[in-house]
């Protein structure tokens, strides 16, 4: 009997501490969705239901261009740490021992550990001497932020994509090497398909950093082009608006959205998978019953 109490009270103490943490994590989000309604200009003050400042963020243009610019960038930065992420992970896991190895993989990873402060100082000195030679980064426009981002975006995707080059068996590669295959086409289709999960996530990390940032973007960037991040910071600084909470809403819709289609889609393969295994375990059984016949 006993036992059976102590074991209600962990369930309970579990179930308190959960819900908590989910309070604590997602109460603020909810207020700021449920405040983006509010027809008053005051973003405590709850008067009536209303899509006004929704009306307002679409006819914003300087916030509709600072999300186009963000997107831009976003997508660009993305691709290319990918990239670099998966022929940086190539070299740390396929070529061993080579001189330098330690410090290739310390140059790689350092971005993550560097404060966003000192990373955006020295891309600032670095673009100010480049303005001398390339007339590109006088301006420190797109270009420079996109630069920018690739440089810790691809640290972060090196360090995703290395994980599941390790985990990759090499014995395949190296049965259709034997069969004739090239590096190039072992890489395409057989590496590559096997690194797919990884390089989709490296992406999508990669998307949401460049996006989110806004310290070393407020270093290099230009006056013509102000990040989504940048605009949604200087508009807070002038003042709380719910056309904020308005665009803040519906980035988290969309990631939400997002996020439910990736997990309805691992779903999915997971029972596939599990169809596939039940079936030629059938199909095994079968085959082992006629044997016996």
């Amino acid at each position: 009997m006993n036992e059976f109490i102590s074991r209600r009270r962990s369930k309970a103490a579990r179930i308190g501490i959960l819900t908590l943490a989910l309070i604590f994590l997602y109460l603020p989000i909810t207020m700021l969705i449920v405040y983006s309604f509010n027809a008053s200009k005051m973003v405590t003050v709850w008067t009536e239901f209303s899509l006004k400042w929704y009306g307002v963020l679409i006819h914003d243009d300087a916030m509709i261009r600072a999300l186009g610019i963000s997107l831009t960038i976003g997508l660009l930065s993305a691709a290319a740490s990918v990239v670099i992420g998966t022929l940086a992970a190539f070299v740390m896991t396929r070529v061993h021992h080579f001189t330098g190895e330690s410090a290739f993989m310390l140059f790689m990873t350092a971005p993550m550990v560097l404060p966003e402060v000192i990373t955006g100082l020295a891309l600032l000195l670095l673009f100010v001497t480049l303005g001398d030679l390339v007339p590109v980064f006088q301006e420190r426009g797109i270009i420079a932020i996109w630069i920018a981002h690739v440089t810790f975006c691809s640290a972060y995707a090196t360090v995703v994509i290395r994980s599941r080059f390790i985990e990759l068996d090499v014995s395949i590669e190296e049965a259709a090497q034997d069969l004739g295959a090239g590096p190039v086409k072992v890489f395409f289709l057989i590496m590559l398909p096997a690194l797919m999960p990884a390089e989709v996530a490296a992406f999508l990390l990669s998307f949401t950093m460049s996006m989110d940032d806004l310290v070393i973007t407020s270093f290099v960037a230009g006056p013509d082009s102000t990040t989504l991040p940048m605009q949604i910071f200087s508009s807070v600084r002038r003042g709380l608006s719910p056309e904020i909470n308005a665009l803040a809403s519906i980035i988290i819709a969309v990631a939400s959205i997002g996020t439910f289609i990736g997990w309805l889609s691992l779903v999915r393969k997971q029972k596939r998978m599990e169809a596939d295994a039940a079936k030629a375990a059938e199909e095994a059984r079968r085959e082992r019953e006629r044997l016996k016949a």
